[in-house]
């Protein structure tokens, strides 16, 4: 027996209605069985002819989504659940790549048949709603329990080469081990180069379930290392033994904060991961898994702020909190700096001083200068900022004294 939200069973019963029988798959499943909670139910529907006929009977029951239509896949938010509706089918290799496939709907396929075309066994379970039936052909449940990765179809499994980095993350999202034959598919696929033929953008999805989504990344790192992927990750192969440690121990240990904004959290990561690299290396890392130019502009920022935690004067801190926001900075510095009491005590005085988030606003902006009768020009900016670094060297508190100041050292 499967939980699933009750308020699913209106839908269901709706389905009933026009002979359909839905059957819960993939990951949703898997999720259940671990005890992890998860809004992204996929509902794979049997005995109906067309997704045309999917989306006139969900109607009712919210906005249908049919981007993924060619795909066999309709989307409806519904009750903060994302639903995905989709037709049993089967994928055929045409074509090199990840989107080489011809996708052929047929409603006339058998579960065990319409599931051979998943990656995993683990992925690979479904639950008949109506029989409370839980379908597990590939039998996933046994490999969940003894925490074995194996694939569903070692020969389909090569088809896909995004499947080589999805592997790495469900070993290190559920403390997996790879059986032999999913090892060697793996490595074949690396050897044969296939990595190349993914886009950018799904390499970044897989990294970012790596970072995210693992309790552990560090195994995933590992993993890589071991299936001979830094043949493709090649920055990697420049660091010793000792290094690659060390940037994994700091990745275990940042895994340990409480970051609640996952964006920072991959940004902190990618900075740690790389903290060993050249410039020059950093960039052609990140250009291979991301056009996300603020995560790598940022990833650079942490690089290169050579903060020195022994002069704690207000003028650095307020320095430091122009450039980058302190309390997102610390957690970089804590795994890559042995000096806890330091940092802490830069957080306590950023918090203090009102910097902890973000710069201190300056007194003086343009349209003070203007009032004081300049025009607008470009000596503007020079004069800002003059006067904004007389403000952080405390030269005045406030705005009154800042007038002033501004009178007597620039405008006399």
């Amino acid at each position: 027996m499967i939980k699933y939200p009750e308020s699913l069973d209106t839908i269901f019963n709706k389905l009933y209605k026009h002979n359909i029988k839905p059957v819960i798959v993939g990951g949703y499943i898997r999720d259940v069985i671990l005890n992890i909670p998860s809004n992204d139910i996929d509902i794979e529907l049997y005995g109906i002819a067309s997704l045309d006929e999917v989306e006139h009977i969900l109607q009712e029951f919210g906005d249908v989504n049919s981007v993924g239509k060619s795909f066999g896949v309709c989307k409806l938010l519904y009750n903060n659940l994302d639903l995905d509706f989709s037709l049993p089918r089967q994928d055929n290799k045409i074509a090199s790549g990840h989107q080489g496939f011809k996708i052929t709907v047929d409603t006339n396929l058998d579960f065990k048949t319409a599931a051979s075309r998943r990656d995993f066994t683990i992925n690979a379970i479904g639950y008949d709603v109506k029989n409370k039936k839980i379908l597990d052909p590939y039998h996933g449940r046994e490999d969940l329990d003894k925490k074995i990765l194996k694939a569903v179809d070692n020969e389909k499994f090569k088809e896909d080469p995004l499947r080589v980095l999805r592997a790495v993350v469900f070993a290190s999202r559920f403390d997996m081990k790879l059986d032999k034959s999913l090892e060697f598919t793996c490595k074949h696929m690396i050897q044969n180069k296939l990595l190349n033929e993914l886009p950018k953008e799904r390499i970044f999805q897989e990294i970012k379930k790596l970072l995210l989504k693992s309790n552990n990344p560090s195994c995933g790192f590992y993993l890589l290392k071991d299936l001979g992927a830094f043949s493709f990750f090649q920055e990697f192969n420049t660091l010793d033994e000792k290094e690659y440690a060390e940037i994994l121990n700091a990745l275990k240990k940042l895994k340990t904060f409480q970051i609640t904004s996952d964006k920072e959290f991959v940004i902190l990561a990618l900075a740690v991961i790389t903290s060993k690299f050249s410039d020059i290396q950093t960039q052609t890392f990140l250009n291979r898994i991301t056009n996300e130019k603020i995560i790598i502009e940022k990833v650079f920022t942490l690089h290169q702020i050579n903060f020195n935690l022994e002069s704690l004067n207000d003028y650095d801190i307020y320095t430091l909190a122009r450039k980058i926001n302190i309390k997102f900075y610390s957690h970089y510095l804590h795994v890559t700096q042995n000096k806890k009491e330091k940092i802490e005590y830069l957080l306590k005085k950023a918090k203090k001083m009102s910097v902890l988030h973000q710069p201190i606003p300056p007194l003086i902006k343009g349209k003070d200068l203007i009032k004081l009768g300049l025009q607008p020009s470009k000596e503007f900016s020079k004069i800002l900022e003059y006067t904004y670094q007389a403000q952080i060297r405390n030269a005045f508190k406030d705005k009154p004294s800042a007038l002033s100041w501004l009178k007597k050292n620039l405008l006399s």
